[in-house]
């Protein structure tokens, strides 16, 4: 895998943005549009089916996270449509420094950069990273949930 296409994938803090829930070409959002087709005029099935399994009783609020979910509102830390909920220094970090990871800024690990386990695992992440390569962090990374 080219560096070129793993950097548009990973963030700057080490996030793998293609593989969120958001993410506007994720597997979520594919799987999710599939889903929903699959499911469509389910809504009157599932209105019954709540007479006697009562989980059905929510099933408008699944159809709406869903719908969401097949939307893909997020393009990534990397384009300008970023909807991460996460308040992040790092694309800032990016623009200043020069650089793609935190990892490669003489200032890592800094203090404007998350707190609690947050910040436990963008150390963990971009440490993983320097020592393994960025390749082969995001190719390991990859086997694991993304949550």
């Amino acid at each position: 895998m080219e560096n070129y296409e793993v950097n548009k994938k990973l963030s700057m803090c080490g996030l793998d943005c293609s593989r969120c829930a958001d993410y506007d070409n994720s597997e979520i959002m594919h799987l999710s549009k599939k889903l929903s087709e699959l499911l469509k005029g389910y809504k009157g099935l599932a209105r019954l089916k709540s007479e006697n399994v009562p989980i059905f009783k929510g099933y408008s609020e699944f159809e709406q996270i869903l719908n969401h979910f097949a939307k893909g509102t997020c393009s990534g830390c990397r384009s300008q449509n970023v909807k991460c909920p996460l308040e992040c220094h790092a694309k800032d970090c990016q623009v200043e420094r020069n650089i793609n990871f935190c990892f490669e800024c003489s200032e890592f690990p800094c203090d404007k950069q998350f707190e609690g386990k947050l910040r436990e695992r963008w150390i963990y992440r971009n440490e993983r990273m320097k020592e393994i390569g960025v390749e082969n962090y995001y190719i390991e990374q990859s086997q694991l949930p993304r949550y």
